[in-house]
């Protein structure tokens, strides 16, 4: 937003000032430029459509479209092995485009490329000394390129080597590359850098790669191609390893010959293992070809057994169908007889039912009649005395109801009376069923034949004895029943003597 500022003097007019923010002054300048370029287009268009009049001459038009190649420049494009970088008016910081088109004002923005082909660099390291003091050379190959796809690499290559050709930039990253490789070969020694190629190749890889990424460029690839030196210290090693490699040889050769000895025995013995096997494996199969042509021989047998034995049933067969027919053809026979003796019969019965069965007829069907009307007499004197018991049984039963009913009003009354008995009335009951309970009690004395008593010498002997006995338990019955009933005959006896007699 612009900011307004009013001044004055006296009688001079007011002016007035205008302040723009910078993203406003910005935006001012990318308008200009597109407005320049719309002017350069215009130009151009009319320059060429113009019509060519009749004092106009052909050089004129000649020098008009030769300007049209400088505004046909302002437009740049690049593959994606090149970087473009335009710098100049409205282009703070650089613009930087890695495979693509750019718009370019001339004369007051300026363009500059930069290669991202890949570039192979041959390292070689003369006469380096190793860890142990062992000069060597050696020889790598390492392929490098500027990094476009990053944008902080591809800036810090621009501001390292814009405007440098391709082999002055390889030159620096050989120089680097070579510093690092020889480094690397003074901190190992020949046997790790020869054996151990790869390690070496990682090595110079990963400490040239962190070195170079500053420069904006990135190490592709690293490999060892070549190690040799001037003191046949590499030879030596190989001499070494070279008669190890033959003693060993000699030592393989005399154990490939005695292994080829036990070989040779063994494949010998295997062969005759084999052979053995074989003819074992020959007695089997003609062990087992004999059991089979055994077993064909038992099976053909008896299929031919079966097939004679089949032959005479068949015969046998035939032989009880024929006579099946013969004794049908006598059953067809026996049948027309019984058919003939059947028609006889049917025709003798009618004569006999003509001459002796209707007289037959008529006296069964008088006694059966007869027999008919003495049936239905028993019946009825059999259903007469039925319901004769019937009423006998029904007048039974009433009399057995009402002499219930009679003793269970008695027992109801005997109920009451006993509910309105005192336990003199009850002690009365009991002392009238005392000798019946004495009664009881002597019961099983009347079926003995015999008593023998036998006496310890301190008391009575005999019938006095036994009465005693009898008199202690008629004694003991008050007890029981005073236990059994809860009444105390002696207590009502002396309460009540009038009563009790």
């Amino acid at each position: 937003m612009a900011v307004l500022s009013l001044e004055s003097g006296g009688s001079q007019a007011f002016w007035v000032k205008r302040y723009y923010p910078p993203e406003e002054r910005c935006f001012a300048k990318r308008l200009l430029v597109v407005l320049l370029a719309i002017l350069f287009f215009q130009i151009y268009s009319a320059d060429e459509d113009l019509p060519m009049g009749p004092s106009e001459e052909p050089a004129d038009r000649d020098r008009a479209r030769a300007r049209a190649p400088a505004a046909a420049t302002m437009f740049f494009t690049c593959g994606p092995n090149e970087a473009m970088v335009v710098s100049g008016f409205c282009r703070s910081p650089p613009v930087m485009v890695a495979g693509g088109r750019v718009f370019v004002l001339p004369c007051i923005q300026q363009i500059q490329r930069i290669s991202l082909n890949t570039l192979t660099l041959n390292v070689k390291s003369e006469k380096v000394y190793t860890r142990h003091g062992v000069p060597i050379s050696v020889t790598g190959i390492a392929q490098v390129k500027i990094q476009g796809q990053n944008k902080e690499m591809l800036a810090a290559a621009c501001q390292m080597f814009l405007g440098k050709t391709e082999s002055e930039i390889t030159h620096i990253a050989l120089e680097t590359l070579e510093g690092h490789q020889r480094a690397i070969m003074a901190h190992m020694t020949v046997e790790e850098i020869y054996k151990d190629r790869q390690k070496f190749s990682e090595q110079v890889f990963k400490v040239a790669s962190s070195d170079l990424v500053n420069m904006g460029i990135s190490v592709v690839s690293y490999t060892l191609k070549d190690i040799h030196d001037d003191q046949d210290y590499l030879h030596s090693l190989g001499k070494a390893r070279t008669a190890q490699v033959q003693k060993d040889a000699r030592i393989g050769e005399a154990e490939a010959k005695r292994d080829a000895g036990i070989r040779e025995a063994k494949a010998k013995q295997q062969k005759l293992s084999a052979q053995y096997l074989n003819e074992i494996e020959m007695a089997k199969a003609q062990r087992d070809y004999e059991l089979k042509k055994a077993a064909y021989d038992i099976e053909v047998n008896t299929r031919k057994a079966e097939s004679d034995l089949a032959y005479q049933l068949q015969v046998a067969k035939t032989k009880q169908k024929i006579e099946e027919q013969k004794m049908q053809v006598l059953v067809v026979e026996r049948a027309q007889q019984i058919n003939l003796q059947e028609q006889e019969i049917i025709r003798r019965e009618r004569e006999l039912e003509a001459t002796i069965k209707k007289p037959a007829e008529a006296e069964r069907y008088r006694l059966e009649k007869l027999a008919e009307a003495e049936r239905s007499q028993l019946i009825m004197q059999a259903e007469a005395e039925a319901e004769s018991v019937r009423v006998k049984g029904e007048a039974r039963a009433f009399a057995i109801e009402a002499k219930a009913r009679a003793d269970a009003e008695q027992v109801a009354k005997k109920a009451e009376a006993f509910r309105q008995y005192s336990d003199a009335a009850m002690a009365d009951m009991l002392l009238q069923r005392l000798p019946e309970v004495a009664e009881e009690i002597s019961r099983p004395l009347s079926s003995v034949q015999r008593v023998t008593l036998v006496s310890s010498g301190d008391g009575a002997v005999g019938a006095a004895k036994l009465t005693g006995e009898v008199l202690g338990i008629l004694d003991k019955l008050p007890d029981t029943v005073e236990k059994l009933t809860g009444i105390s005959i002696s207590q009502i006896s002396q309460k009540k003597p009038g009563r009790m007699s």
